[in-house]
């Protein structure tokens, strides 16, 4: 590789320089697919690098040749296609278009920026919420239905519900009087699915009084570049300070690379991390502080890059040291007119598994707190009454209670700002669903106006119909408390704190 790229090398084995080199260079190098079909694990997007003739193929804005990954199943090998654009003469230069496609001179620019410089500095980095047009194109492409209007439920004390569900957690966990199950889904008042429920139009017409698990339009809150939009309507063009400062690849490119260069020039710390907009699990998700790495992952998958989290409060593990972590709360969202949200108060913790600091940022353990999908790796878990122990030993003027209000308070203001427009501008007012989710966040150190160190909440994500294993297995009455404070609009004797 490093020959490949003209870096000197000597000796049989790289030094560390070479080495960081050459994981600086590739992404002038790099090409990507991704599969269409398998697991999520199986779509994550395949980076690799042409042999030498293809590696030397140069830019041009009038290319030669087009190019291709092609991958042949029988051999499961991966080729490149090469063909002639135009007719060639004996000694022509074979070149491509390495922003192929992209017609926006300004695009185009940026999209280059990892083989020529572009002055973008002019170009303002406010972000503002996008237009009405870009939630509808949202809103078309999720190929939902609108419902109708439809007049809340009204049951008495008595009714028993009949609940059709394909979540087995469900089938464990709800032994409510209330609540029964039913195979026909036909018959059933509440519907409790895994999968994204599209037709809202015949369930409001058809069926208006069935209960649902899931809000028309909640993908503004679960998919991480609408998460963003909406949440500048608290922050307006720079973001709310519980969410890192985050940019559409697909649509503020240049705005993020005027950003990262004005940081640059300021000497500001340039952690940057990229995330596919709608996978979990830490999949294809990077730490980086390299332009042209970012730039190129505009290529596959539709990502966006968020700020990382340069000086997160860490917490002190006896066996490894001071380490990264999350918190995960599971949010209910029980109506939208009125507002009516709640957290349950149990909290689940993550934590990173080697000591935190900015270095070898493709180190996992490190840098990410997902641990409980590989089995390679220790899953260190504590409960939260434990850690909220430890944790007030090791900050002795920070409270939990206080800290834990302020992320409430953010919870607050984000289903307030998801649901201050109607719809498809905001979650949907249909007076028949209800919602369960899961919120990531983590805490970093930052001051108040009197310049006082305080713990601000981070929001990472909200996760749809969340995997709620570990609530569970450690509290039986978890599901039976969900279903009584979404279905019942009872709260009483549940673990749930009202927070708006």
């Amino acid at each position: 590789m490093a020959n490949l790229m003209g870096i000197e090398f000597h000796g049989e084995a790289p030094d560390a320089d070479v080495v960081e080199m050459v994981l600086k260079e590739m992404w002038k190098y790099n090409q990507t697919y991704q599969l269409s079909h398998g697991t999520a694990e199986e779509k994550v997007p395949v980076w690799y690098i042409m042999d030498e003739f293809g590696s030397r193929i140069q830019h041009s804005d009038e290319p030669t040749f087009g190019t291709a990954p092609f991958y042949y199943v029988p051999q499961q090998l991966s080729y490149t296609i090469l063909w002639p654009l135009r007719d060639l003469s004996n000694g022509g230069e074979v070149s491509r278009d390495y922003a192929y496609g992209e017609t926006d001179p300004l695009i185009r620019s940026c999209l280059l920026v990892p083989w020529q410089s572009a002055d973008v500095t002019h170009i303002s980095h406010h972000t503002p919420e996008p237009s009405e047009d870009h939630y509808q194109a949202i809103f078309a492409e999720n190929k939902e239905s609108m419902p109708l209007p439809v007049e809340p439920s009204l049951h008495d004390k008595s009714k028993i519900f009949k609940v059709h569900t394909d979540m087995q957690q469900v089938l464990n966990g709800v032994n409510h009087p209330r609540f029964v199950f039913t195979n026909d889904e036909k018959e059933a008042d509440i519907l409790f699915h895994f999968s994204h429920f599209k037709d809202y139009k015949t369930l409001s017409t058809e069926r208006p009084h069935v209960l649902l698990n899931q809000f028309p339009c909640e993908n503004l809150l679960t998919v991480k570049d609408c998460l963003a939009s909406v949440s500048r309507r608290v922050g307006g063009a720079e973001g709310p300070k519980w969410l890192p400062r985050t940019f559409n690849l697909k649509t503020e490119l240049p705005q993020f690379i005027s950003y990262f260069k004005q940081r640059e020039e300021r000497g500001e710390d340039n952690h940057w991390i990229c995330k596919p907009w709608n996978l979990a699990r830490s999949l294809d998700t990077h730490v980086t502080t390299n332009l042209s790495y970012i730039v190129r992952q505009r290529e596959n998958t539709p990502k966006v890059v968020s700020k990382y989290i340069e000086n997160p409060v860490l917490f002190h593990r006896d066996d490894v040291g001071m380490v990264k972590f999350d918190i995960r709360y599971v949010v209910l969202l029980r109506s939208v007119r009125p507002l009516k949200v709640f957290a349950y108060n149990v909290f689940w913790l993550r934590f990173a598994n080697r000591p935190f600091t900015l270095e070898d940022l493709d180190d996992y353990e490190k840098h990410f707190t997902v641990m409980n999908y590989a089995s390679s790796v220790q899953l260190k878990q504590i409960h939260c009454d434990e850690f909220i122990t430890l944790f007030e030993k090791q900050y002795p003027e920070y409270p939990w209670k206080s800290i834990e209000a302020e992320i409430f308070k953010t919870f607050g203001e984000l289903f307030r700002a998801a649901t201050s427009k109607p719809a498809p501008l905001g979650i949907c007012d249909y007076q028949s669903s209800r919602a369960i989710y899961a919120i990531d966040l983590m805490l970093k150190w930052d001051t108040d106006t009197a310049g006082k160190p305080v713990m601000q909440p981070q929001i990472l994500e909200v996760n749809f119909n969340p995997d709620c294993a570990r609530a569970c297995k450690y509290h039986p009455h978890f599901f039976n408390d969900v279903f009584s404070t979404l279905f019942l609009d009872e709260t009483e004797n549940c673990n749930v704190t009202a927070i708006q």
